[in-house]
């Protein structure tokens, strides 16, 4: 390679709609990340119990924390590296001690949540429907266990169609239902009216905290994007070699270092990174827009027909079933079922990869050995990286194993499938303004302001302190009606 390099083999992204739906990717895995015990416990337990009083909540969380995923899609597009690099490069790196320490909890916590949610819906089929002698624990290490398997041996592709196939039942079951009892118009005046009924703290603080997922998870599709190699993150090899970007040492780091000057970049290679840019915004916007419709759609279902209901226990998955039940029939219930166990299973799964994949990268702009043996699959496991164990493989597996026997531990002690999801989401939404903030600030660090296309605008740059400013001021209230009580 060598600066004449004119990057004329690269294949310049299609952009009508089919290309796009194939080329979608981190994305919708946000977006399946998701939709599971948000939209179908959550949503559910503030309809049941609130009626319809927290659909401002809904409309919040997806408009305030829009740009904190946002802004992570960005940086990656932007620099072809992840957003762990610009964490490694402050002050004695704290930032990525932060996120280590944090992640470490979620995968305790935060999966026992997603995991008991999956673990509800096959201990209702099987436990209080047949008699099944399985407790809830149990199902959650079967669950479990067969998610890390599958992610180890690498077997998810055909999973993941069927899961996507489920969750489209999903989605047309619940749009189905609402039109056969849709909720009041006047009611949707709910969505700007803000209301804090007494009891309803966690229920908010979950609310914005895991919809449509945790900001958290905006570090792990920063990951998945520059392990998906489009874009800046296939050509930032490239680049670095012909002389056109610094390359990136997380142990001298520098912002300046992760910045890339379209500037200098050949015609080709900036059409290139700058359409993968666009394919990838519209990934992520399509999955936050259906995400936000289905949880709605759940919340205004439970608010018709569940509402007054305190929505809890381990047949949790009963009660909002039966919503299906009645307004259809039998046969409507078994496709919400099928539907509703892709969702929460896919959210679990997910979460067994992305959180020990975060482990994984802080730990590689960590520590120099786990650097040395950086990589995680396909042609970066040399037999030194599958032995070694402060390979970031081998710290990904281990992470995984830890989160497996963590969680299900959780949910054996404390087996109430609502109260655990309450738990994990409002945890998310403790450590969202941290996330959103370092996001904003490294967008702007690294990326140069002269850049149209990668920089963020005035109104994005606006908004963004808006929406943190609103985290922030929340977070404070909530922490204020726990000890004083202000919101009654």
């Amino acid at each position: 390679m060598n600066g004449r390099d004119t990057f004329d083999d690269l294949r310049i992204p299609d952009m009508s709609p089919r290309s796009l739906l194939r080329q979608f990717g981190p994305g919708m895995i946000l977006m399946m990340t998701g939709i599971g015990t948000s939209h179908l416990v959550t949503a559910p337990t503030a309809g049941g119990r609130f009626e319809f009083a927290l659909l401002w909540c809904i409309l919040a969380a997806y408009v305030f924390k829009y740009y904190g995923f946002e802004l992570a899609f960005r940086f990656t597009n932007a620099t072809g590296k992840s957003l762990m690099a610009a964490y490694a490069t402050s002050w004695k790196k704290l930032p990525v001690w932060y996120v280590l320490v944090t992640t470490l909890i979620q995968c305790a916590v935060g999966q026992a949540g997603r995991l008991i949610a999956a673990a509800a819906v096959l201990y209702y089929l099987f436990t209080e429907t047949l008699g099944l002698a399985v407790p809830l624990w149990g199902w959650a290490a079967f669950l479990g266990t067969a998610s890390v398997l599958i992610l180890l041996w690498g077997r998810y592709a055909a999973l993941e169609a069927g899961a996507k196939i489920a969750g489209g039942l999903l989605f047309v079951s619940a749009v189905m239902v609402y039109f056969v009892r849709p909720a009041p118009v006047g009611e949707l005046s709910h969505f700007v009216i803000f209301d804090a009924p007494e009891g309803s703290w966690l229920v908010i603080a979950a609310f914005l905290g895991l919809l449509p997922t945790g900001i958290d998870v905006s570090l792990q599709a920063s990951e998945w994007g520059k392990a998906k190699r489009a874009g800046m993150a296939r050509i930032r090899g490239r680049l670095e070699a012909a002389g056109l970007a610094p390359s990136f040492n997380p142990f001298a780091p520098r912002v300046e270092d992760l910045t890339v000057d379209v500037r200098s970049l050949p015609a080709r290679a900036l059409e290139y990174s700058r359409r993968c840019f666009r394919i990838s915004l519209w990934d992520f916007r399509l999955g936050h827009v259906v995400s936000f419709v289905i949880a709605t759609i759940f919340l205004l279902l439970a608010a018709v027909w569940l509402y007054p209901n305190p929505v809890e226990g381990e047949a949790v998955m009963g009660e909002i079933a039966g919503i299906f039940t009645e307004s259809v029939g039998p046969w409507m219930m078994t496709i919400f079922m099928l539907g509703a166990f892709a969702a929460t299973f896919s959210t679990a799964f997910n979460y067994f990869d992305g959180w020990p994949r975060i482990v994984g990268a802080c730990c590689r702009n960590l520590f120099r050995r786990t650097n040395a043996l950086a990589g995680t699959g396909g042609a970066e496991l040399t037999p030194e990286r599958r032995r070694s164990p402060a390979s970031e493989y081998n710290i990904y597996r281990m992470t995984m194993l830890f989160s497996l026997v963590a969680a299900v531990v959780f949910i054996a002690i404390v087996p109430r499938p609502v109260f655990l999801v309450l738990i994990a989401s409002a945890l998310a939404y403790f450590v969202a303004p941290v996330i959103f903030c370092l996001n904003y600030y490294y967008c702007l660090r690294a990326i140069p302001k002269d850049d149209p296309h990668f920089y963020p605008s005035a109104l994005a740059r606006a908004f963004a302190w808006i929406s943190i400013a609103v985290f922030t001021g929340m977070s404070g209230l909530l922490v204020l009606d726990r000890v004083f009580g202000v919101l009654g």
